[in-house]
């Protein structure tokens, strides 16, 4: 694995392989990420090496090819179907990792957990996320954060990362265009992540 590989999967590769750890889901279970941006895209390719069943859920049919290449056994278009209907059609989830911070979309999918199902947060929104008591005591259901992780953690992302053969999809700009990365990535034209290096190269890698 080269540096540029690895230094996104130490930020945002040990962020979802930890959340989905966390996520109390085993072998075979569905597994929904909400979001399939930067932090998305290597969610769903742990979630697959980890054997789960992927569902990927996000606005508009443009990321749909991407998605289902990069892991997702469905894609769900919000903007099209009711998420959360297809979600329960297809048995419920047993946990939702979102990586948005859209508080009303994050809500509005809480209702395709499954009893004992675990919504897990890495979108650091402002706003509180409303829930009913109720709905998480009748069927068990928990809401956790997660955030990063040891560097025993990084270590062990790494070396899965090494070994199911996840690698990140990102763009590669040198250290002087930094202004320039920067940009792009405001602009949501980045693929998926940025890199800066030492070298005058840059380029995209699949």
């Amino acid at each position: 694995m080269s540096s540029e590989e690895a230094a996104p999967l130490l930020c945002a590769g040990i962020a979802t392989f930890n959340a989905l750890k966390k996520s109390g889901a085993e072998a075979g279970d569905m597994v929904v990420v909400q979001g399939i941006g930067g932090l998305g895209h290597l969610a769903l390719q742990y979630a697959r090496k980890m054997g789960f069943r992927v569902v990927a859920v996000g606005r508009g049919a443009d990321i749909a090819e991407d998605a289902l290449r990069l892991g997702a056994h469905v894609y769900i278009d919000s903007n099209k179907e009711d998420a959360v209907a297809r979600l329960q059609s297809l048995g419920g989830a047993r946990a939702i990792v979102t990586m948005i911070s859209d508080i009303e979309a994050i809500a509005a999918l809480m209702g395709a957990l499954a009893p004992q199902g675990r919504l897990v947060l890495l979108g650091a929104g402002k706003n509180p996320l409303p829930v009913s008591a109720g709905y998480l005591v009748r069927g068990e259901r928990s809401i956790l954060g997660s955030i990063t992780g040891t560097p025993f953690e990084n270590e062990r992302a790494l070396d899965f990362s090494v070994l199911a053969g996840v690698r990140p999809r990102l763009e590669t700009v040198p250290l002087e265009r930094a202004a320039e990365a920067v940009a792009r990535m405001k602009s949501g034209q980045a693929t998926f992540r940025m890199v800066l290096t030492m070298t005058e190269k840059s380029h995209a890698r699949p």
